[in-house]
């Protein structure tokens, strides 16, 4: 299926020939599965569940249990066809584990109510599209919060996946495919596969909402202040935009506006989905701030109205699937303080109207990976993983490729430095090691990628002979085997020097804390009133 949305300034509601097919039941709403029934709440904004766990109101769940948890859709956690193979974090000495819980939202028009919310009324029960992506992290000592955003036009390899329900299997992308088309290819467990294929990060939960979910659950919290550095209309005179009408400065809003709030890209910034990410996390932010603050929710009453829009709104994995457990989840992430909660986009460069993840990208899910926050506040650290990983083989029955990465923008490449690096490696034992001929690429920094996770040990096998440490060992699709490219920091000698350990935030990722109070959206002036 070809998307034609874009990161580029377009209309917030899909465009017309989107390129989605017919619905199924109420189960099944936006899946084009076509199977009567079902109930499958496909999901958006998850911002508002987030903020709303962040806070531990699902303690409200004790409120007529049983009610409660039949209103709470489940459905597969991951269902690509190498699940279980991302890096789990080992637990610390207390026993405690780092949690991820990607949350996931959908720009289904699948009910008459979220048609309306929606708009792009040529799209009614098409297949639907992960338009939101965040991956949450909770640190194993629950001391900070981590989130990273994936643009929706993100190009990604997405995996094999198999439908749960229907059995049916959706061969895996022959071609980069943007991340949001995920979701149509068996549900969010094939969202899941293809963060986890993407990252190495083993994710133990999803969560999703819907349109009609996230206007129930604002008006259930009450305002959440939010600011523009202008008037700002998103409309436009051939009807695209969210509707958003605000003036400038900050102003309090819920229910339909907030939901304009997290949809809007005509209006803010640049118009690109990167800018509607940031909008979001202000958001975010802001409602955490002022659920905390203010105690807005020890009215039994709105605990109430809350409880019934979360749990009807909400799809979770079966992790999550009774009161108990999301209460348990709660209390968890409550104990992070707000100045430890940091949002971040995934760093990204365009490729056409899309994006791909940069090296930056990859340096941010390895420090996710090895639950470092983001926020640069913990004590120095060292960090052991625990992985499904197989052993590494034998030395001399490892095979390495090695690839000469040693051009620099103001370098040429060292002729011959692969053939070297292969010797070398032949005399350390690894006689299985070979040169690749192909032209030299341009790598700051000597890396060693794997394709699978059965090669990981092999290829961490490789890193310590050389001295090259864990953290230059990335998964990699763009390789068929343990592949050491020689970086511009190996330009000669038989010794690497490894650099410094640099666990730093990059800059790229657009860190938002979630006590900043100074954040303002820039309006575009083309949308000023």
């Amino acid at each position: 299926m070809e998307d034609t949305t874009s990161l580029t300034p377009q209309g917030d509601e899909a465009p017309a020939g989107h390129g989605r097919h017919g619905g199924g039941g109420r189960r099944g709403r936006g899946r084009g599965t076509g199977k009567p029934g079902r109930r499958r709440r496909v999901l958006r904004w998850s911002a508002t569940v987030m903020a709303v766990v962040i806070l531990g109101t699902a303690g409200a769940g004790y409120l007529y249990y049983r009610h409660l948890n039949n209103n709470i859709q489940k459905d597969a956690l991951n269902i690509g066809d190498e699940k279980d193979r991302a890096t789990r974090t080992k637990a610390n000495a207390a026993g405690q584990t780092a949690l991820n819980i990607l949350l996931i939202g959908s720009d289904a028009r699948d009910t008459e109510e979220n048609q309306k919310l929606g708009g792009a009324k040529e799209t009614f029960n098409g297949t639907p599209l992960a338009d939101v992506q965040m991956l949450l992290h909770i640190s194993a000592d629950r001391t900070n919060m981590s989130v990273v955003s994936m643009p929706r036009d993100t190009l990604v390899d997405i995996p094999k996946c198999t439908d749960p329900d229907t059995d049916k299997v959706y061969a895996a992308s022959t071609l980069p495919t943007m991340t949001n088309q995920s979701l149509g290819r068996g549900g969010p467990g094939c969202t899941v596969a293809t963060w986890e294929k993407l990252t190495d990060i083993h994710i133990d939960h999803f969560m999703m909402i819907d349109f009609s979910g996230v206007v129930s659950m604002a008006d259930a919290i009450g305002g959440v202040p939010v600011c523009v550095s202008a008037n700002v209309y998103s409309h436009t005179s051939t009807g695209h935009g969210s509707g958003l009408k605000l003036g400038e400065g900050t102003t309090s809003i819920k229910g339909k506006q907030a939901l304009q709030w997290l949809r809007t890209r005509y209006g803010f910034e640049d118009g690109s989905d990167l800018a509607r990410a940031k909008a979001q996390h202000m958001y975010m932010n802001s409602m955490v701030r002022e659920l905390r603050a203010n105690a807005k929710l020890t009215n039994p009453n709105k605990l109430r109205k809350l409880a019934e829009a979360a749990t009807k709104a909400i799809t979770v994995d079966n992790g999550l699937g009774t009161i108990t457990k999301m209460y348990d989840l709660a209390n968890e992430l409550k104990k992070v303080p707000t100045d430890r909660i940091t949002m971040t986009t995934m760093p990204n460069v365009y490729v056409g109207a899309r994006v791909k993840p940069t090296a930056d990208a990859t340096k941010l899910f390895r420090i996710v990976r090895e639950d470092i926050a983001l926020d640069g506040k913990d004590k120095k650290k060292t960090t052991t993983t625990q992985t499904t990983k197989d052993p590494a083989a034998a030395d001399d029955k490892i095979a390495v490729q090695v690839q000469n990465g040693t051009r620099t923008s103001a370098l040429g490449p060292v002729g011959g430095r692969a053939t070297a690096v292969a010797q070398l490696l032949v005399g350390k034992g690894f006689t299985q090691s070979a040169a690749d001929t192909s032209a030299a690429t341009a790598e700051d920094t000597t890396l060693i990628r794997y394709p699978s996770t059965d090669l990981q040990g092999d290829a961490e096998r490789v890193a310590k002979a050389l001295g090259i440490p864990t953290s230059a060992v990335e998964k990699s699709t763009d390789v068929s085997g343990v592949t050491l490219v020689v970086g511009a920091d190996w330009r000669s000698g038989t010794t690497y020097k490894a650099p410094a350990d640099d666990d730093k935030t990059p800059e790229t990722a657009e860190a938002i804390n979630a006590s900043d109070t100074s954040q303002c959206m820039k309006v575009n002036p083309a949308y000023t009133w």
